[in-house]
């Protein structure tokens, strides 16, 4: 059974940077869209970004041209570099993969604090 793992997250102060990344513990296909979730407390769970299988992405308004999507596949692992972070970006994030059923790994937590 393919498992996604999250990791990366941490606590970072205001304007900082960090890179999180998904590894697939078998192939993640190239098929399949891959997504960054977010989910702060007391709020619904939100896309970020995604990714298609041909590499074309998108980004919620919130944090377009400070956050970047990508995918290695030879290395089964999504990441998102996260740079110019801000408080409202704390959250769990979490990488989905676009299939059905959709598989979603366990989360890292990301909190943007001075």
């Amino acid at each position: 059974q393919v498992q996604l793992v999250e990791s990366g997250g941490g606590l970072v102060q205001p304007g900082g940077s960090l890179r999180l990344s998904c590894v697939a513990s078998r192939s993640i296909s190239r098929i399949f869209t891959m997504g960054w979730y977010r989910q702060a407390p007391e709020n619904q769970r939100e896309l970020v970004a995604q990714i298609t299988s041909v590499g074309s992405t998108m980004y919620s308004e919130s944090v377009k041209g400070r956050f970047i999507i990508s995918r290695d596949n030879a290395k089964n692992t999504v990441y998102l570099q996260m740079n110019s972070l801000k408080p409202e970006d704390t959250a769990v994030y979490y990488c989905k993969r676009s299939s059905v059923p959709p598989l979603w790994g366990q989360g890292t937590q990301v909190t943007v604090s001075s």
